[in-house]
């Protein structure tokens, strides 16, 4: 069957089978409140649509609520979980994301509040340098709001006679601070105008379902596990709007499909495509081999939410080479602040303080919003929200059994007093109010509530790749200002709700835990200011747009899902309309103030093409077996090409030759690692290597080199072997498989003296993320100079990577083929790496030889390797000793 809106179904055993990759109009990778509206709009509009979306679908009913449920719901397929919850820890900061079909809006807690109007700041200075600089204000996204809620369906809470609600608008009050209910995405009516009522049947949408007709969906029952996923249906989340509407208007919306690479078809700028390369996750197969799969589209959208969409970048910068040098820059937590209130009391004069009944486990998360100004509007510092958190009511349990001394001290009260009824014969038979003494008055967990609070801190986080994965270097130091105040406000609060004001745990380590991540791909007015246009277009990358909260310049202030969608929209009828700038990406895009700005290219200063000579493979020939969790880097299963290259063809290529002894030959093999630094762009290994020790970009290999014949090794005027193993280097996406490797050892060479010299050649076969085949050519430079330098001759290796897969020179051509400097356009970059002392100590250790003569083989190596280095350095040696 042919799905609505597809050019070609998905047929993974197409490109296996040398068919061509499926084709659509576009993809969009992600399904939050950036993704869900691109797919609508997009499909609205009778393009052909593929939505990927790494997580599961969840139909009201199926949220986890039981420990075993829980225990196994988080995102994690390296260990087999495809739950909810995605976590992770960075320097500074915790973050918590989602992953299923409907993206944060299955977690988050439905607020859906405008971005202040003055908080659209315009070149606000940022510690370290640069500038907060919003290139779009608020009349730019005013009418894509007004979209954006139309199709989300917020309202104010309507009830009044909830504990909480009533607990912060007094107290608010009674500080004089502004306090409003915010709009939420919630229904707690069966239609407008109607009583609210809790549990009632709602009657299906006009758009249907992307759960089916089966799924039924209630009025909100004000339990508190808005967070948790809603089993009601009662929250208007994506999945029950956006992304159902999408898949009426024909969208094909993809679960457990996983995007891994992506890069441009038709050279960097060319705007005629990209390619994207994804996996399917099988939970009921976990172990089964994640085989990579390929499909084409006229527009890539990136709406993975800010650390997906951020990471998929980073990941990808080789095959993406003209992406802004801002990239992982102005990321922020929003401000986010979790504190707690507890044990609230109402202060009678002459009284005992009564319990302040809160009770934080009924309504929604968030009903009341607490706004303080900013210097924008008025304020004294950098603005900020604050409002109230529910929970789910089995927290109440815990928060009581967390006392343990107080839970202890009552059942041993009571077991005593049933101890000396029955040793006493004290008659009784009902013991109603002894087991209602055990369990207490709940009195702690009824009058606690969480805070949350969230605004304009210092966008000046960074996030990187560091071994693969994903880092981010973000301090609590540039912020304390901010995070003071609103600390102030909420212990103020506490105070008037005659409770006490405690902190997060975490805030003694200095960490925060954030669930609204932004930045890292921020919009600007040109490529040195900004990733992507005041539209989410990427510089440099025609037809490809980034519309989630990576995008965002800065800490929104307010909970920034309502702003994500209306840039969302705005993104999308840009798009849809086709206009952009004149001559686009030689032209700037003009300041919406209407200002002059300074011309800047947002295409490559220079062309990139692959090097002179590279082989060309067909889709399945780059297909790879992929890792189950790409996000653990360095540590993630081994990935491999998901077919080895033909014997024929690896012989044809310059391999070790092939003898008529194979079968009784010896082989001789050892592991080698070195470590050095590098940048993309520079040719010259000098040059590169002193820029990234400058920026820390780092590079290193291990590699296995084998000699299957070491008889035929040493014959072989060339000394061939082959290299296995791994090159890392997070500015090519971390850690890259060799396909294919050769190793030269001791190729006759010549110094500018004349005197003997030998070189050792490398040339590995490499491949990104986004599928670009890369070569990595290396050699070490063994001559004879003043002093005794064989020891850095032998473990400094001269390094270039080029775009495309170059074989060796034919056999015929002369050896200094093989180290003439390559083609400027098609150098991807260059360094120098060292074998450090402890890896070369480690190195003696990994000589193996296998077959009939092993000890003749490591010495017959050990005579050739040293016997090379006497014809370069002994007459040296000689004349030191005459």
């Amino acid at each position: 069957m042919t799905l609505p809106g597809k050019y070609q179904q998905d047929d993974p055993s197409g490109p296996v089978s040398g068919g061509a990759p499926e084709t659509v109009d576009a993809v969009v990778v992600g399904t939050g409140f950036g993704g869900s509206v691109a797919a609508l709009r997009l499909a609205e509009a009778g393009k052909a649509v593929v939505v990927m979306e790494r997580g599961k679908a969840y139909p009201p009913g199926s949220f986890a609520r039981s420990p075993a449920e829980m225990g196994r719901n988080f995102w994690d397929p390296d260990r087999g979980l495809y739950g909810l919850f995605d976590a992770w820890t960075f320097r500074g900061t915790e973050g918590l994301v989602s992953s299923g079909l409907g993206g944060g809006s299955l977690i988050y807690a439905n607020v859906l509040l405008r971005k202040d109007p003055k908080w659209f700041v315009k070149e606000s200075p940022v510690p370290g340098g640069g500038y907060e600089n919003w290139p779009f204000s608020y009349e730019d996204l005013e009418p894509f709001y007004k979209d954006a809620e139309d199709m989300l369906q917020p309202v104010p809470y309507p009830y009044r006679d909830t504990p909480k609600t009533m607990a912060m608008e007094a107290s608010a009050a009674a500080l004089g601070l502004a306090i409003k209910r915010p709009p939420i995405a919630v229904t707690f009516t069966t239609a407008p105008g109607a009583e609210p009522g809790t549990n009632q049947p709602l009657a299906a949408a006009p758009h249907g379902s992307v759960h089916g007709e089966r799924a039924v969906r209630t009025t909100c029952t004000l339990c508190g596990e808005c967070d948790l996923g809603c089993n009601s249906g009662a929250k208007n989340s994506l999945d029950h709007t956006y992304l159902s509407a999408a898949q009426r208007a024909g969208a094909d919306l993809r679960t457990l499909h996983d995007v891994r690479g992506i890069r441009p078809l038709g050279g960097t700028g060319s705007g005629t495509g990209y390619e994207v390369r994804y996996v399917v996750h099988d939970p009921e197969n976990p172990e089964a081999p994640l085989l990579e799969r390929i499909i084409r589209c006229r527009h890539l959208i990136l709406g993975a939410g800010t650390f997906g969409s951020n990471f998929l970048l980073l990941r990808n910068r080789a095959s993406l080479p003209a992406l802004s040098e801002t990239l992982g820059s102005r990321f922020s937590g929003n401000g986010d602040l979790l504190t707690f209130v507890m044990g609230a009391k109402i202060h009678n004069e002459g009284k005992v303080p009564a319990t302040r009944t809160l009770s934080g486990s009924r309504g929604p998360v968030i009903t009341t919003a607490i706004r303080v100004p900013d210097t924008e509007d008025g304020g004294s510092g950098r603005g900020y929200y604050v409002e109230d958190a529910g929970y789910p009511a089995f927290m109440n349990w815990l928060i009581e059994t967390g006392q343990l001394g107080r839970v202890v001290r009552r059942t041993a009260r009571v077991a005593g007093q049933l101890l000396k009824d029955r040793l006493f014969e004290a008659r009784r038979s009902n013991i109603s109010a002894d087991l209602a003494a055990a369990l207490g008055d709940g009195s702690l967990s009824a009058s606690s509530l969480p805070l949350l609070g969230m605004g304009r801190d210092v966008p000046d986080g960074v996030l990187s790749l560091q071994d693969g994965r994903l880092a981010v270097d973000w301090t609590l130091a540039t912020s304390t200002g901010y995070f003071g105040r609103v600390r102030k406000t909420m212990a103020d609060i506490a105070g008037e709700l005659g409770g006490d004001f405690v902190d997060n745990p975490l805030w003694w380590a200095k960490r925060v835990i954030t669930v609204h991540p932004i930045g890292g791909a921020p919009a600007g007015r040109n490529p040195a200011e900004g990733v992507v246009d005041s539209y989410g277009e990427v510089f440099g990358y025609p037809g490809m747009f980034v519309v989630d909260g990576a995008a965002m310049p800065g800490p929104v202030g307010a909970n920034p899902s309502l702003t994500i969608a209306a840039f969302a929209e705005r993104a999308c009828r840009r798009l849809l309309e086709g206009a952009r700038p004149a001559a686009r990406g030689i032209a700037p895009e003009s300041q919406h103030d209407g200002g002059p700005v300074t011309s800047v290219r947002d295409a490559p200063a220079t062309s990139v093409r692959e090097a002179p000579g590279a082989v060309v493979d067909s889709p399945a020939e780059s297909l790879r077996v992929l890792a189950p969790d790409a996000t653990k880097g360095k540590a993630a299963k081994p990935e491999r090409p998901a077919a080895p290259k033909p014997a024929a063809t690896t012989r044809a290529l310059g391999a070790p030759p092939k003898t008529d002894t194979d079968a009784s030959a010896t082989s001789v093999s050892f592991t080698e690692q070195m470590h050095g630094w590098f940048s993309p762009g520079q040719s010259d290994p000098a040059k590169g290597h002193a820029l990234g020790r400058d920026r820390d970009r780092r590079i290193m290999f291990e590699l296995t080199i084998t000699a299957p014949d070491i008889d035929a090794f040493v014959a072989d005027p060339l000394h061939r072997a082959t290299a296995e193993g791994y090159v890392l280097a997070d500015q090519f996406g971390g850690r890259m498989p060799v396909e294919q490797g050769w190793f030269k050892q001791f190729v006759t060479d010549t110094s500018p003296d004349a005197r003997p010299a030998r070189r050792m050649l490398y040339r590995l076969w490499l491949r990104d993320p986004g599928g670009t085949p890369l070569t990595f050519t290396g050699f070490k430079l063994i001559h004879n100079e003043a002093g005794l330098d064989s020891w850095a001759d032998t473990t400094t290796l001269y390094a270039t990577v080029v775009r495309g897969h170059v074989p060796p020179p034919d056999p015929g051509r002369p050896p200094a083929a093989e180290w003439a400097p390559p083609d400027p356009a098609a150098v991807a970059g260059s360094g120098i790496l060292r074998i450090r002392p402890l890896d070369f100590a480690r190195q003696l250790t990994t000589f193996r030889a296998v077959g009939p003569a092993p000890l003749p083989a490591l010495a017959a190596f050990g005579n050739f390797f040293l016997g090379e280095l006497w014809k370069v350095y002994g007459n040296r040696v000689s004349r030191v000793r005459r």
